[in-house]
């Protein structure tokens, strides 16, 4: 599937009390990054909504200064649901910070029934997209 970027810069509004990226502010930008993900795969951000958030894995510090790239992609679908995984990269040193997955589901916005999505998985043979799809099935 398409692989979504975001970037941020670390800055100091950012930072917990260790001098490091605040868990907050990460997972605030990693569902923000899934979100991009889910909806422009859809196609109706409207329709898209967060309902579960599973385990962001926070694998190494974020110092301030560090451009943080967040990348996204669709990895398991259902009927009415998408999930997402997110990992977050450091631009410059190309270390791996933090990785998660998110699931959406779809709803009709007037009645915020389930809505069915016509999202399909492609066909990938990318080892790294086939180990993540492969540990979403264990959700």
């Amino acid at each position: 599937m398409k692989e979504y970027n975001i970037s941020h810069l670390v800055k100091s509004e950012d930072l917990n009390h260790h001098g490091t990226l605040f868990a907050g502010r990460s997972a605030e930008w990693l569902v923000e990054a899934a979100f991009v993900a889910a909806a422009a795969e859809h196609g109706r951000p409207q329709d898209v909504l967060c309902i579960n958030i599973h385990g962001f894995v926070f694998k190494k510090p974020v110092a301030k200064g560090t451009i943080l790239t967040l990348k996204s992609r669709v990895v398991k679908t259902g009927r009415t649901s998408l999930v997402v995984y997110v990992k977050a990269v450091s631009e410059i040193e190309k270390t791996q910070h933090v990785d998660g997955f998110l699931t959406f589901v779809c709803l009709e916005p007037d009645t915020k029934k389930k809505r069915i999505h016509d999202v399909v998985l492609d066909e990938t043979t990318d080892p790294e997209e086939l180990e993540v799809r492969e540990r979403a099935l264990k959700l």
